[in-house]
Formats: C-alpha cells, sequence, structure tokens
C-alpha cells in the first residue's frame, strides 16, 4: 500500500468515526429522533426494511452528515445539483420525489440517534408456533368460551345420563336379587310388588313436567339471546376483495391511521382510502404481488375496489367521526380496538346503544387546551376534572335520534 492509499484510508476512516461521534447516544434526544421519525419518515422508509424508500440503517456510514442533512432538507436540490448518488438514488427508486422537511441541525442529528440506535439494536424475530397464531380476533375468544361451555355442559349430560342408568341396573339387580330369596317378610313383598323400571319412570307425570320445563326454558332463552342479538356484528370478518392486512400496515410499518382514513378528523365518515393512497407506496413495492395487482387493474379498468363494509350501524342512529376525534380526543382504538395487530379487521365492539351510554357515562371530559369547551367550562360548576359527556347532553335522545 503506496503513501497515497494510506492518506485516503486514514482520511475515510477519521470522518466515519467523527460522523459517528457526532451522533448522541442520549435516550432523550433518541426518543425525539423516534416521535420524528414515526410522525415524518416511517411512511416511506423503515430501518431494517424498504418501504416507499431505502432501508437507512446504518445511512450515517453510506453519507456524511452534511450530505444527509441537505438531502432531508430538499432533495430536489441534491438530485439537480448533479450529485451522483443522489441521482442513481432517484432513478432507483422510479424518481418517486422525497417530502422537503424544515428540520433544523438538532432535530436531524436527533432522528440519526434514533437510526443508530435501531441499527445497532436489532430487533430479535421471533419463530411464532403454530400453537400460537389465531385467527380472527375477539371473536376467536368468544367462540371458544362458547364451545367450551357447551362441551363441558354436553359432556355432563352424559356423565349424569351414565350414572342415571347405572343406578337403575342396580336397583334392578338388586330387586332381582332379592326376589331370589326365599323366607321374604310382608315388607319386603310389598316393596317388591312396587315395580320399578324405565319405562314406567318415562311416563310418569313428574318425568314429563321436568322434560317439559326444560324445554321450555331452553327455548325461551333462544328467543331472548335472539331477539338481544339482532343487528350486533360483534366479531365481524368479512371477506375482502384484497386481502389487506392492518397488522402490517398500520402494526409492522406504523402507518397513522390518518394517512388512509383522511376523512376522521374532518367527516363524519372515516372515509375509505382511495387508490392514489395505496399507489403512494405500492408503485414501488410488492408490484408482483397478486393482491396489489388487483390495485392496477382496478386503476387500468377505471373499476372501484368493492370493499365490503365492516362497521355498520343502523340508519336511525348518528354517528360522527370527527365529533368524537378532533373535539373528543378519542383514539381509534377506542372503539375498533387494536386494529394494528389484526391481520384481518373485525368488529371489536358491539356497537350497541347500551355500549354507546356506557361510555357517554364514564367518559371524561378533556377541555384542557381545548377550545370547543371554553365557554362550556365557563358556566359549569362542576369543573373540567368531573365533567363528563353526560354532562353535555350525552344522553339526550336527539343527540344520536334525530
Amino acid at each position: 500500500m503506496n503513501k497515497s492509499s494510506i492518506f485516503f484510508f486514514i482520511l475515510f476512516f477519521s470522518l466515519k468515526v467523527h460522523a459517528s461521534s457526532e451522533i448522541s447516544t442520549d435516550n432523550a434526544i433518541i426518543n425525539e429522533g423516534k416521535s420524528l421519525f414515526e410522525n415524518n419518515c416511517s411512511v416511506c422508509h423503515g430501518v431494517h426494511d424498504e418501504i416507499v424508500g431505502p432501508a437507512l440503517s446504518n445511512v450515517y456510514n453510506r453519507r456524511d452528515i452534511p450530505w444527509i442533512k441537505s438531502f432531508i432538507r430538499n432533495s430536489q436540490k441534491v438530485i439537480l445539483s448533479g450529485d451522483e448518488y443522489a441521482v442513481k438514488l432517484y432513478e432507483k427508486y422510479n424518481q418517486t420525489q422525497m417530502t422537503s422537511f424544515d428540520f433544523d441541525d438538532s432535530q436531524i442529528l436527533s432522528i440519526l440517534a434514533y437510526i443508530k440506535n435501531e441499527t445497532d439494536n436489532p430487533p430479535q424475530k421471533s419463530i411464532e408456533s403454530s400453537s400460537d397464531i389465531v385467527a380472527v380476533g375477539s371473536s376467536n375468544s368468544d367462540f371458544i368460551s362458547n364451545s367450551y361451555i357447551f362441551i363441558t355442559g354436553f359432556a355432563l349430560l352424559i356423565i349424569l345420563s351414565l350414572i342415571f342408568f347405572l343406578l337403575i341396573l342396580l336397583v334392578n339387580f338388586l330387586i332381582s336379587f332379592v326376589r331370589s330369596k326365599k323366607n321374604l317378610n310382608d315388607l319386603d313383598k310389598e316393596i317388591l310388588e312396587n315395580d320399578f323400571g324405565i319405562k314406567r319412570f318415562l311416563k310418569s307425570i313428574i318425568f314429563r313436567r321436568v322434560v317439559f320445563y326444560l324445554f321450555l326454558s331452553v327455548f325461551l332463552k333462544s328467543i331472548i339471546t335472539g331477539l338481544f342479538s339482532i343487528g350486533v356484528q360483534q366479531g365481524y370478518a368479512p371477506v375482502q376483495p384484497i386481502a389487506f392486512s392492518h397488522q402490517i400496515h398500520a402494526g409492522q410499518y406504523q402507518i397513522d391511521c390518518q394517512y388512509c382514513h383522511t376523512g376522521v378528523m374532518k367527516s363524519k365518515n372515516a372515509n375509505i382510502p382511495s387508490l392514489n393512497i395505496c399507489m403512494n407506496c405500492h408503485s414501488n413495492i410488492k408490484k408482483d404481488s397478486s393482491e396489489i395487482k388487483k390495485i392496477y387493474l382496478a386503476i387500468e379498468n377505471n373499476i372501484p375496489i368493492e370493499w365490503v363494509r365492516v362497521h355498520n350501524l343502523p340508519k336511525l342512529a348518528y354517528f360522527n367521526h370527527s365529533q368524537h376525534v378532533n373535539v373528543g380526543g378519542l383514539e381509534c382504538q377506542d372503539c375498533h380496538g387494536p386494529v394494528e395487530e389484526m391481520d384481518v379487521v373485525y368488529q371489536y365492539s358491539p356497537l350497541t346503544m347500551g355500549w354507546c351510554i356506557d361510555c357517554h357515562r364514564e367518559k371524561r371530559i378533556n377541555a384542557k387546551g381545548n377550545e370547543y369547551y371554553d365557554n362550556l367550562i365557563q358556566v359549569h360548576d362542576t369543573g373540567n376534572d368531573h365533567l363528563k359527556v353526560k354532562d353535555i347532553g350525552g344522553l339526550e335522545c336527539g343527540k344520536c335520534h334525530y
């Protein structure tokens, strides 16, 4: 190795060490970077996985920090300057234009601190056994519990029936045994004359009444349960035209619900995402997937995807997403459950009138920093700490039925 090569090697190594030393390992800065990354970068980038853009693991070793700062603030400017690396990156990812971010140096360094922490501490992949993999959501737990009760009851019925018939056989055996004896007294003969048999028992009025009341009880219970379950679709998980996994999108890649359901903050409906939102990512990702090809086919033929609605409220009930999310400050999981864990989305809550009323009775109003409630708090003697939805008309019929 000549002196020139040694010089450049030392220079290159010193730059890498300087880059790594500039990135903080402080937990507060790492947490700040995590928040910035998840809110601004995670839709297009993963630390260990490619999404719309490249994986960012060790990015601080691939490029120096001044270059990274310039690219984050204005990637198109760097590309138009003719930077060879930036141009190749732009072409490799189908000329997808990266959003420009107005981050200061400390914010960018905090993001790099988070990336470095994730790079140095990669997630441990656990191997799940087949017994740990369960199909659709809470409906399974309900199904398993109901099946368990049914099987237990059926097994007890069989056991009791066997005991009953064994007792009958024992009685008949004892009667036969006694009859075989000689020199029976009058009391023994009287007992033997009152013969006991299965046919006689089945024809008895006591047995018929017991069977009638049992049948009537089961019949009435079935009718009442059926009436109470009308319109209740808890656990409902219809088959969709495209196998879309919320667990992958909202869970693994942490895509915010509002990125796809754009109307949740400003509309009555959360709305189904349009195909162009899907194509923001899938113009580059898994284009050869059979499910993604369905999106391309729909776009080419100008045919909408006929998604099956999961959560259905009766037309007599009014519900507004923006009122609950934007004003009330509810999280999606409060009503829809752990959607980020659902491979197949299903109705988590019963969405019954009683369920809504219970929420309005217990849910406290968070008026802090919420201008919507300013005038209301001024005229309320109870104060912010004790004010609940029921105290502002949350139980009035006209709020939901008008």
